[in-house]
């Protein structure tokens, strides 16, 4: 039987996208000597769940409309999703190297390092998201024999590896020195640098936590209709801790706010717990609250129209980068929040114009 269609994951794909921005704007917002710490904490922590949400729906949406009893047909499975998602990538990632070009005089990189930015995703900053999400892709029936088999213990148990590895992967110093130690030309130095861009055990449990979700929808959303109260607390509480951990390591601990941005993210243990919360969250209050036509129009066009803001955005920060330079604007607090709604207001009506050219 065909399951309904779920506004929910547009809405959620709408709120994820601004976030995204956010945290791009807070990068600009950072070029400030004295940012404003609550600032910062809004655009580049409170905003970290924007892109394990990203996985989090990926799956749900995949697993939502596949049944795991039946075969599934691994090929057409990859042609449908690499045209939605190999072949833009390829295209936006040559643009932006042409772009950067002309634009910063990067030059045209040899076809051995045009290899190495289109297999790490080094284009441009967002785009190593898809690297990951192409990952997911390839290993689609890895993911689907493993969840006719998940519980919610083996779920819990997963949760524990994930945090220890991401730990790991983000936090140690023997990790770190074993890169360092390695030769400029080491093929695994290469691999192990990069490892965020592409290595997908970073993202795992929250893209199968997705799937499990999805698999078993009808008990999620009975059991989010039942727990609102309970999940909505969760999903502040979290926020609480991992705002609070950024300001503990600025204040208590001097770090700068950049090195407590790339510190208090989305791959540590608050993080993880903010990223599964908020992705529970979003759900609840989609699915079971009315927020009004405007708040559900705005989510949907955001939703509809995230894919490209997601692969333009950077190009309408990098212009009115430029713009705020030939007017000599300091990026202020109030200056960043004029930033980050022009890049939200171009990149969605480039996307919109684009939308009715095609």
């Amino acid at each position: 039987m065909k399951k309904p269609y779920l506004l929910s994951i547009e809405y959620i794909r709408g709120i994820s996208m601004l976030g995204v921005v956010a945290i791009h704007i807070g990068s600009q917002y950072l070029t400030n000597p004295t940012p404003n710490l609550f600032f910062v904490s809004l655009y580049e922590t409170a905003s970290r769940f924007s892109v394990p949400i990203f996985f989090f729906i990926s799956a749900f949406g995949l697993f939502y409309k596949i049944d795991l009893s039946e075969p599934f047909d691994y090929i057409k499975f990859l042609r449908r999703r690499f045209k939605a998602v190999l072949i833009p990538y390829l295209l936006w990632s040559v643009f932006y190297i042409v772009h950067d070009n002309f634009f910063y005089g990067s030059g045209i990189p040899a076809p051995s390092y045009a290899l190495e930015i289109l297999f790490f995703g080094l284009a441009k900053y967002q785009l190593y998201f898809l690297v990951i999400l192409i990952w997911f892709y390839l290993l689609m029936s890895l993911w689907i024999k493993i969840l006719r088999v998940m519980t919610p213990a083996k779920l819990f148990l997963l949760l524990i590896v994930q945090i220890i590895f991401d730990y790991f992967s983000s936090y140690s110093v023997v990790l770190f020195e074993f890169i360092n130690s390695l030769p400029s030309d080491s093929i695994l130095k290469l691999f192990l640098m990069w490892r965020m861009n592409y290595l997908v055990l970073h993202y795992a449990f929250i893209f199968l936590l997705g799937g499990f979700f999805a698999v078993h929808s009808e008990k999620f959303f009975k059991w989010l209709a039942e727990n609102k109260k309970i999940i909505s607390a969760g999903f502040f509480l979290t926020l609480i801790i991992l705002m609070g951990y950024f300001y503990y390591l600025v204040l208590v601990k001097n770090f700068s706010p950049i090195e407590a941005v790339n510190t208090a993210h989305q791959l540590s243990p608050p993080g993880i717990f903010y990223t599964i919360a908020a992705s529970i969250f979003f759900f609840m209050l989609f699915e079971n609250f009315k927020l009004g036509k405007f708040f559900e129009g705005f989510f949907g066009v955001m939703g509809k129209n995230s894919y490209f803001i997601y692969l333009f955005h950077p190009l309408a920060i990098t212009y009115i980068n430029l713009l705020f330079a030939k007017f000599n604007l300091v990026i202020t607090a109030t200056n960043s929040i004029i930033f980050y709604l022009l890049t939200i207001l171009i990149s969605l009506a480039v996307s919109l114009v684009w939308q009715k050219l095609k």
